[in-house]
């Protein structure tokens, strides 16, 4: 019988406390210390955390208190579908859509793994058709460009995915079509996709899980407005991916619709028919297959007990003695891959959303610090932005590096003795080196402390493989945390009362400061 604590009951965080303190320096930061930190994640991944402030006695600790915690045994609790979404009640399956890891799911009467495969057999399908020419417009022409509409978890993951593919898919001649994304509900952002795309050959994707979100539906209708002003049926122009209990599904008004479940939040759905169907469209289905197989690869090592094999479970567990012991508030995620610069922006809303929470899963308040502020951007960009601040602020910022021995184009040029990929692969290495090990000198202006913690995940080259990896490893990490601090992370009603004061804005109904507000920006 799995029981749920809190944090800062169990005995072993209590003696991860005493642990608190810990350094990494140069003299700890030896070679033979890099190499021999290595957990293979999945796909051609390894996460190292040769940076991070942790040696023997903290490991050991921190395997006790994922025992103790029961942190695997409630991942299994997890897949094998259990309710351990208590916010609402109900199960949480997006491990389910990439691939079965336990016993088969059957919730009233439906096994929900089949549900997911015949979804990903219809995505296939429509996208191939798409592709042969099969589904086309009215004059029969085929669709060229496809356009995402949807916001939070129907954008962030599916928009950064296809950043993350589309120039590996151009070098391997995978591309089959070009995607863009329209979220905000200021019209600025629709008209912008608008003129940039033929609308004739323009297949527009809807999605919205309950078939209401209102910046989604507001957009729907600006894209109408533009198809029919062209003379082209909506009807032939846009897909739905949706539930199917929302008002979307089942709906003639659309040229096909997919169906994502309940259990499934919008922030974990790049690898249901929320990323799947985008994806498929632009780079074909083998290409989504090989993505959710990296994805799967990951959650199966996710499964392993001993933490220093488990690298979601390891960079979990060291997140939590950086938050909770060493007092860190804020984590970077610095990836140095042009193609990943939307990641960190998807993992804000991955991350901040489960455990950016002050209750626990019954509902009662903790008394510890849980989820913390995650920012990031591409490197070297950044290390001309804000590494000053984490080099030399007065606030500790542990770092969270990505990179990669190659580059997904394969085109590059020599200057100077090397290349532009040698070049960013010297960056990192030099960050790594740098934010651990600092820098004397006789001018406080110019001496840098050190100690600033650190991990790198890397591999050969970012492939869909790869990504599914990478995605994998992050959403295992958060769940980890959320079952360590007691957490539901997988419910957002944080979001919930900024949609209800909304609607009170525009109808009028309200008063007090939120009027005065709504009339200074004329609402």
């Amino acid at each position: 019988m799995i029981t749920w604590n809190n944090l800062d009951t169990l005995t072993g965080f209590k003696k991860l406390q005493s642990l608190k303190g810990e350094t990494i320096s140069a003299e700890k930061l030896t070679p033979e210390r890099v190499r021999a930190c290595c957990v293979p994640i999945a796909a051609g991944l390894t996460y190292n955390y040769a940076a991070k402030q942790t040696g023997a006695a903290v490991l050991a600790v921190l395997q006790e208190l994922s025992d103790e915690a029961e942190l695997v045994d409630k991942f299994a609790e997890l897949y094998n579908g259990g309710a351990v979404n208590t916010g609402e009640n109900r199960l949480v399956l997006h491990h389910l859509a990439r691939g079965q890891l336990g016993n088969p799911v059957v919730k009233d009467g439906r096994d929900i793994g089949a549900f997911y495969r015949k979804e990903a057999a219809r995505i296939a399908e429509f996208a191939a058709g798409v592709h042969g020419g099969s589904i086309a417009n009215e004059r029969g022409e085929p669709f060229t460009t496809v356009v995402q509409i949807g916001i939070g978890g129907s954008d962030l993951g599916p928009r950064a995915m296809y950043l993350a593919l589309e120039g590996w898919a151009k070098a391997a001649g995978a591309q089959k079509m070009t995607a863009k994304f329209i979220s905000n509900v200021d019209p600025d952002d629709a008209a912008a996709v608008i003129s940039s795309v033929d609308l004739g050959r323009t297949l527009f994707v809807l999605v919205s899980k309950s078939g209401t979100t209102q910046e989604t539906l507001s957009n729907e209708l600006f894209v109408k407005r533009f198809l029919q002003g062209a003379g082209l049926d909506p009807s032939r122009h846009i897909a739905a991916v949706t539930s199917e209990t929302s008002p979307l599904a089942n709906n003639p008004a659309y040229l096909a619709s997919f169906y994502m479940d309940d259990y499934i939040g919008g922030r974990y759905s790049a690898t249901s028919a929320v990323g799947g169907v985008v994806l498929s469209l632009a780079f074909g289905g083998e290409v989504f297959s090989a993505f959710l197989r990296g994805a799967h690869e990951a959650d199966l090592g996710a499964k392993e007990k001993q933490v220093t094999k488990n690298a979601a479970l390891l960079d979990a567990l060291l997140g939590v003695y950086e938050r909770n012991v060493q007092g860190y508030p804020v984590t970077a995620i610095l990836p140095y891959s042009q193609a990943l610069s939307r990641f960190p922006a998807h993992l804000q809303q991955a991350d901040m959303e489960s455990n950016g929470k002050r209750v626990n899963r019954f509902g009662k308040p903790v008394t510890y610090p849980t989820g913390p502020v995650i920012f990031g951007e591409p490197g070297t960009n950044g290390q001309h932005s804000f590494y000053q601040l984490l080099h030399q602020g007065t606030d500790i910022i542990p770092l969270q590096f990505i990179g990669f021995r190659q580059n997904q184009r394969g085109e590059d040029i020599e200057t100077g003795g090397s290349t532009s990929q040698k070049k960013l692969a010297a960056n990192l290495a030099a960050q790594i080196a740098a934010f651990a090990c600092g820098k004397g000198d006789p001018n406080p202006n110019k001496s840098f402390p050190g100690g600033r913690p650190s991990s790198l995940i890397f591999g050969e080259r970012l492939t869909p493989e790869a990504l599914g990896a990478l995605l994998a490893h992050y959403e295992n990490k958060i769940m980890f945390q959320g079952f360590l601090w007691n957490l539901n992370s997988f419910d957002q009603e944080g979001v919930q009362l900024g949609k209800v004061l909304t609607k009170q804005a525009l109808s009028g109904d309200t008063g007090g400061a939120l009027r005065v507000y709504a009339d200074l920006l004329g609402v």
